[in-house]
C-alpha cells in the first residue's frame, strides 16, 4: 500500500493526547503529513480570508521540515506571496548569533522563497519593548479580518524533554501572563538566554496549531503529557489548548510510549 499522507488513519501506538495524534514510522513520514496539512491550510485560508498568517518556532526539531518546504516538489507552489510569516518566540540576540530563531528561519526560507518582505515579522527581541512592538504589530497586521478571525491560522510548536514548548518554560514567569499576548520571558528557569515568546492567549486562540515531536528521547515526556499527572506550570505543553481551533501532534514511532 502507498503512502498517504492526507490519510490519517489511526496508528495503533497511538499515544492519548490531547487533540488528534498523527504517528507514522520515521521523522521523514511526519514531515510528509505536516507539510501536506500546512499546504492544505494555507490554501484555505486565503481562500477564505485571501491571506494566511503563520508563525515558526526555532530549534533543531523543525528545521529538517523548513528545508523541505524550499526543496519538496509537492510544495513548490506554496503560497509565499500570500503568506504573512511570524516567529512564536526569540532568544534576545542578534539575528546573525546561531542561537537566534529567526536567523536560522530568515536563511532557510525568508532569503530562498519569494515571501515579500513586508509579510516577514521578526521579533526585535534585544529591544526594550519588544514585546509591545509586536503584540501591536500582530495587532495591526490582524485587525482588518472579521472578528472572530483575527487570530493566527497556523502555528507549528515543538516540546522539550521538561514539557516546555515556545519560550514558556516550567514555573516561569510567562506561563501566568492573562491578557497579554507576547511577553518577555526570564528568570532561573528559563534556559538562557532571556526570551521573547507568544504567550497562551495567543497561541490557544489561533485556529491550528501542529506540535511536532520527534526522537526516543522524547518519550517519556509524551508519556507524561498522555498521563496528564501534571498541570500546566510543571508541564507547559499541557497549557496548549485552543479556544475554537484545533492542535494536532506529528510524531514518530520512537516518540511514543511503549504499549502497555
Amino acid at each position: 500500500m502507498d503512502f498517504n499522507p492526507y490519510e490519517l488513519v489511526p496508528h495503533p501506538d497511538s499515544p492519548d493526547l490531547p487533540g488528534t495524534v498523527i504517528v507514522r514510522d520515521t521523522p521523514e513520514d511526519v514531515l510528509e503529513v505536516l507539510g501536506a496539512d500546512l499546504y492544505v491550510q494555507a490554501k484555505a485560508c486565503i481562500r477564505g480570508f485571501g491571506d494566511f498568517h503563520m508563525a515558526l518556532s526555532g530549534g533543531s526539531t523543525p528545521e529538517p521540515f523548513y528545508r523541505k518546504l524550499m526543496s519538496d516538489p509537492s510544495l513548490r507552489d506554496f503560497p509565499w506571496k500570500k503568506t504573512h510569516l511570524w516567529i512564536v518566540d526569540e532568544r534576545r540576540v542578534p539575528f546573525e548569533d546561531e542561537l537566534s530563531n529567526f536567523g536560522m528561519i530568515r536563511q532557510i526560507i525568508v532569503q530562498h522563497s519569494d515571501i515579500p518582505g513586508d509579510q516577514v515579522h521578526p521579533m526585535q527581541a534585544e529591544r526594550d519593548d519588544a514585546d509591545v512592538r509586536y503584540e501591536d504589530e500582530l495587532r495591526s497586521a490582524l485587525e482588518w479580518r472579521e472578528k472572530g478571525h483575527d487570530r493566527l491560522d497556523f502555528v507549528l510548536l515543538g516540546m522539550g524533554n521538561d514539557g516546555h514548548t515556545a519560550s514558556l518554560f516550567p514555573r516561569s514567569p510567562a506561563l501566568s501572563a492573562d491578557g497579554r499576548l507576547v511577553v518577555f520571558n526570564d528568570g532561573p528557569s528559563v534556559t538562557p538566554p532571556d526570551r521573547v515568546t507568544m504567550t497562551y492567549s495567543l497561541l490557544n486562540a489561533s485556529r491550528f496549531i501542529a506540535v511536532l515531536v520527534y526522537g526516543q528521547h522524547k518519550r517519556g515526556t509524551i508519556e507524561r503529557v498522555a498521563g496528564r499527572k501534571a498541570e500546566p506550570k510543571d508541564l507547559p505543553i499541557l497549557g496548549i489548548e485552543p479556544l475554537a481551533g484545533d492542535v494536532r501532534w506529528y510524531l514518530d514511532q520512537a516518540a511514543c510510549p511503549e504499549p502497555a
